[in-house]
Parts: C-alpha cells; structure tokens; sequence
C-alpha cells in the first residue's frame, strides 16, 4: 500500500486560500491518478477532485472553479489549491490513491474556514 501525507491545513478567514499537499510516498505510484476527499463533522467523506495519470483534472461542482489541482512529479507530490473558501469548505481532508483492490488514505489534514 502507498503512504500519503497531508499537509498545509489550517484555519483561514473566509474568502482567503490555502494550499494542500499530498506526499507520496514510493516513486513507483509516480503519476498515478489521486484524488481528495474531505469529511465535515457529522458528515459523510465527500469525494472534492481527482488529478489523473494524463494530468487531467475533474472537480466536484461545489468546488469547481475555486479548488485547482496540480501535480509535481519530481517531488511525488499533488496540490490542492483552495481559492475563495468558504466556512462550508471547513473540513479535515484526506488524499486517496486506489488501484486494484488496494485504497490507501492519508491521515488528514483540518481545514477551518472562519471569520
């Protein structure tokens, strides 16, 4: 199973941006499709994006057009950019690699959207 690491969550004002990262943790899941996923207390995990092994990138409608996503293959890493973030953006978010039978998640990162 790969290891992923979240990072860069944090507690920001509404309107503002935060910048996510999800370290991989073997070099053989190089480019492999990641996706993002974040989970509200009291709420379901909720899928957020998906970067695929092309680079492509879909997005779910509540974030799309504010959340980016990007890859940096030399560090094994892919980013979540959060744009105009709003307090119903507030949750802990976790990276997820699947392929086969096998489904690996990080330990989560909290982001707080509050004024």
């Amino acid at each position: 199973q790969v290891q992923l690491v979240e990072s860069g969550g944090d507690l920001v004002q509404p309107g503002g941006s935060l910048r996510l990262s999800c370290a991989i943790s073997e070099s053989r899941f190089r480019g492999h499709a990641i996706s993002w996923y974040r989970q509200a207390p009291g709420k379901r995990r909720e899928w957020v994006a998906t970067i695929f092994s092309s680079d492509s990138t879909d997005y779910a409608g509540s974030v799309k057009g504010r959340f980016i996503l990007s890859r940096d293959h030399a560090k094994n890493a892919v980013y979540l950019q959060m744009n105009n973030l709003k307090p119903e953006d507030a949750a802990v978010y976790y990276c997820n690699h699947r392929i086969g039978s096998s489904d690996s998640w990080g330990q989560g990162t909290q982001v707080t959207v509050s004024s």
